[in-house]
């Protein structure tokens, strides 16, 4: 059949994949956000519903002033024995760490940590033993991947770490996951950067500690030699193998899709892709389609693919809250849910600093989107964001000073902060604020009154990751922020947050 890429939309970097008796689990970065670790479910691999995150609780993750694209780096899931696995690192405090639970749609245990540096750990069972590795660096400071063996009820290591392989001479070397297929090991990584020279390499051995030969036609899965007008999709690389219940091997990895032909800029986030792989009769793998990913993939599977719609609105989120995010450390009693309405109480922290603003966002998943929501403010600023990091977002929203209420439009990009307009209005008006977007730009309005009013355009370049710098991808927020000393809440209703898929090739 011929599936559709990416499969998993939107900023849902680094991915992992395992199975469980008849259905796969994945779980992807999340940086600075929390909760943390999105936990996605599939009967098929190309339909996937999140039901979850791994990390829930304070306790579990301490993301209090973590820098952006800092917090939560590439975990790795995985099923041994009745329990789930989650092993990723806080590289804010290099620490590598692992959470476990017996049921996937439940809490996860707090956290247990090893004493082995790197990031992006994996684990490895077999045998009743329990192999960790992670990526480092060599006495001669080349990047390798390292492993031991740890008791896995403790975290203690068991064994010295030892380097098992050094890559195929690319830089960056990072993500390893090792597996045993039909007698063979594998350990397979990334090199490049995750960037657009990522790509995905392997080695095959005889046992978990190698010696491990290269595969000899490496990389064996890259859209690096492919410029725009080639493939929109770039940066594949990061990727895990899972194997189905027919036998046949894929590869899930990231990606991203970059604006245009010609505009090599990416902001909806590295996102999630799917590849098939084939052995030959030696042992060695191929993958993709000659080792490019594709936005049209043939694949042996049978279940039709469903395109997954991103849109929302407070109905949907009444029923569903996992779609939310929030920065750092959420002070939850500044959020106050009903159905058809939120109501955000402002903290003295904004948008512009790397701190837990009062924020609940919304991944973007595909460049056309269309949002409105009727903002009635009390706060001194509430409305909407297209946000990338503390430094780089659009904002519209509804101002209060000395009972003076502004619509205003601002650009925050890099240390320029600019407000593009702001039109008085009553304090007995009706706001409602509107935000439209496309490949290229993000447009603004207001209605006020019935009234529709342009308040100006940013561009969408402004708030990639070639721009920006950083891991994450654009999130699409509510917000407010009140610095007096007694502050109110903001209340937002009408909410509609519309995505359409793009039909880019």
């Amino acid at each position: 059949m011929i599936i559709t890429n990416p499969v998993i939309r939107g900023f849902y970097p680094d991915p992992s994949v395992c199975k469980a008796g008849n259905k796969y689990y994945l779980v992807c970065s999340s940086f600075q956000y929390f909760p943390g670790v999105p936990i996605f479910e599939s009967e098929d691999l190309v339909n996937w519903k999140q039901i979850g995150h791994c990390l829930t609780r304070s306790s579990q993750i301490d993301l209090e002033s973590v820098n952006s694209s800092g917090g939560v780096f590439a975990p790795t899931i995985r099923y041994n024995d009745g329990v789930f696995y989650m092993v990723t690192t806080n590289d804010t405090y290099h620490k590598n760490f692992y959470v476990t639970t017996t049921d996937i749609y439940g809490e996860w245990s707090e956290p247990i940590f090893v004493d082995q540096g790197g990031i992006d750990p994996s684990l490895y069972f077999e045998d009743g033993k329990t192999y960790f590795m992670s990526n480092g660096s060599d006495e001669e400071g080349r990047g390798c991947i390292y492993q031991c063996e740890i008791d896995v009820k403790t975290g203690e290591r068991l064994t010295e770490s030892k380097p098992i392989w050094k890559g195929s001479g690319g830089r960056y070397l990072e993500s390893p996951h090792l597996y045993k297929i039909n007698g063979n090991y594998y350990i397979m990584a990334a090199e490049g950067g995750t960037e657009y020279g990522h790509m995905i390499t392997y080695a095959k051995g005889n046992n978990p500690y190698g010696p491990f030969v290269s595969y000899h036609k490496n990389p064996v899965l890259t859209n690096r030699n492919l410029g725009g007008h080639q493939s929109k999709i770039q940066g594949i690389g990061h990727g895990d193998m899972v194997i189905d219940n027919a036998g046949n091997a894929f590869i899930l990895c990231l990606g991203f899709r970059q604006h245009d032909t010609w505009s090599p800029y990416h902001h909806l986030g590295r996102e999630v892709f799917l590849a098939p792989v084939y052995f030959d009769e030696d042992g060695w793998f191929v993958a993709g389609d000659a080792g490019i990913v594709k936005k049209e993939m043939e694949v042996e599977l049978t279940k039709e693919q469903k395109i997954y719609d991103y849109s929302v609105d407070f109905e949907d989120l009444s029923r569903n809250k996992l779609p939310l995010i929030y920065l750092r450390k959420p002070d939850y009693d500044n959020y106050k849910w009903t159905d058809n309405c939120l109501k955000l109480k402002g903290c003295k922290t904004d948008l512009s600093q790397a701190l837990s603003p009062t924020f609940v966002g919304i991944r973007q998943s595909d460049f056309n989107s269309s949002l409105s929501v009727e903002v009635k403010s009390v706060s001194t600023e509430a409305g909407v964001t297209v946000y990338m990091d503390e430094n780089n977002h659009y904002d519209l929203y509804v101002s209060k000073v000395d009972e003076k209420i502004s619509v205003v439009f601002r650009k925050c990009i890099a240390d320029i902060k600019h407000i593009e307009k702001s039109i008085d209005v009553s304090n007995n008006s009706n706001i409602i604020l509107e935000m439209n977007s496309n490949n290229y730009v993000y447009m603004f309005r207001c209605i006020i009154d019935g009234e529709c009013i342009e308040l100006g355009s940013g561009q969408a370049r402004y708030l990639s990751s070639e721009v920006c710098g950083g891991f994450t991808g654009v999130v699409v927020g509510l917000y407010a922020v009140d610095k007096t000393e007694n502050p109110n809440y903001s209340e937002f209703t009408k909410f509609v947050f519309n995505q359409v898929v793009e039909e880019n090739k």
